[in-house]
């Protein structure tokens, strides 16, 4: 895949991850920023939590910043690599009965090239079972492309206050074998 940016073509590869080798580091740098982003929204949008520091990560999120090949053992993991650098990732989490999207980042320099829709049809390319996530309700953005990908809005697993839940069926057999 190619985009156009600053008048040259950049190539985007969509790959599984290397945790055991040279991706997990970059993985735990994508997660964290992730994350950093994700508490200074959500203390802009539900206001902070208590006596919340939002400068520094909530200590549950350690290990998948500091180790992610322990922290995403029962996941897959894809990365969108482009020019040599890690550029995306997206997180899915396997259950038995259902899989789901627990992570999607794309690096804010490399927005608008795609890669958000690359990493989703990497997480969607198996489809034998439910695939949930949750997303803020203000992130209008990915909403647009969990909807664009078929997603529908679904009673909640989870009470925080403006989480939206979405869940994608999974293909009839017949569709699998495509």
């Amino acid at each position: 895949m190619s985009a156009g940016t600053s008048g040259r073509a950049r190539a985007l590869i969509v790959r599984p991850a290397d945790l055991d080798g040279p991706d997990n580091a970059a993985v735990g740098r994508l997660v964290e920023a992730y994350l950093t982003q994700t508490e200074l929204e959500k203390a802009a949008h539900l206001g902070p939590a208590g006596d919340a520091n939002t400068h520094e990560l909530p200590e549950r999120y350690r290990d998948e910043v500091d180790d992610p090949r322990g922290a995403y053992a029962d996941s897959l993991v894809w990365v969108a690599e482009s020019d040599g650098s890690l550029v995306g990732l997206v997180v899915v989490q396997q259950g038995e009965s259902v899989r789901e999207i627990k992570r999607l980042w794309v690096d804010p320099g490399a927005r608008g090239l795609r890669v958000g829709s690359a990493l989703m049809d990497a997480a969607l390319s198996r489809r034998d079972r439910p695939i949930r996530l949750t997303v803020w309700d203000w992130r209008d953005g990915p909403v647009g492309l969990y909807r664009s990908r078929g997603f529908d809005l679904v009673e909640s697993w989870d009470d925080r206050p403006r989480l939206l839940c979405m869940q994608l069926a999974p293909r009839r057999p017949a569709d699998l074998d495509e």
